[in-house]
Parts: structure tokens; C-alpha cells; sequence
């Protein structure tokens, strides 16, 4: 039986570190942090984390708690343009630098969040 890649990199521990280093990017980027302003951050964190776990095979929470993701209208109220878009990469890929996973998993997870980040631009 194949492995998810939830399983490969370690399960929730994992998706918790990423999106900790994430927001802690997102926090101090002029542009991304004034999306958050009246948001809480400690639920955005949550929101996030629980999506990315189950999308790559692990406990289906963030469904039971949130339904569909829908993602592109959860997105609808933000302004996000192609520099939201590459900022947002940029944050998530220096908290996958660091942290240690198989390459092909790497890959994997890099090509995703890619595309998502693609399908969520909705301003020019």
C-alpha cells in the first residue's frame, strides 16, 4: 500500500511547522499582513494547517469543521493580485526550506501550492 504524503513528511507535526513559518512571513510582509488586519491569525493558522492535512491524506477535520473548501470563494474578499500571489510563494517556500521531507514529496507539495496560488489571483 502506498504511502500519503501526509504520512511521508511526518503527519500533523509537519503542516503545523510549515504553516507556522509561513504566517510568520506573512506577519511582517507589508503587503499580505494588511489582509489579515480583524482577522484572527491563530484560526487562519488552524484554517490552513487542517486544509493542508487533508489534502494530502490526513484526518478529514477540516471538512467536518468547515465543509467544502472552496477555496477561490473563501478568496473572493481579498484583493489578490500576481504580486499577493508571488509574495505568498515566496513565504511559503522559505518555510519549506526549512523543513526536511523526501524531493519527490517536496516537488509534490511545491507544484500544488503553485497551481493553488495560480487559481486564487483574482485582481490584476
Amino acid at each position: 500500500m502506498e504511502r500519503t504524503l501526509f504520512e511521508l513528511v511526518g503527519g500533523e507535526e509537519f503542516f503545523l511547522k510549515l504553516v507556522d513559518g509561513f504566517y510568520q512571513g506573512i506577519e511582517t510582509d507589508e503587503v499580505l499582513s494588511l489582509m489579515y488586519q480583524g482577522h484572527d491569525l491563530v484560526q487562519a493558522r488552524r484554517h490552513l494547517a487542517l486544509f493542508l492535512q487533508q489534502y494530502w491524506g490526513g484526518p478529514t477535520t477540516y471538512q467536518s469543521e468547515r465543509g467544502h473548501p472552496r477555496l477561490r470563494m473563501r478568496h473572493m474578499p481579498f484583493v489578490i493580485n500576481a504580486d499577493a500571489r508571488d509574495r505568498w510563494l515566496d513565504h511559503m517556500q522559505a518555510s519549506l526550506a526549512q523543513l526536511e521531507m523526501p524531493v519527490h514529496a517536496r516537488e509534490e507539495l511545491w507544484n500544488y501550492l503553485v497551481a493553488a496560488a495560480n487559481s486564487l489571483v483574482n485582481s490584476e
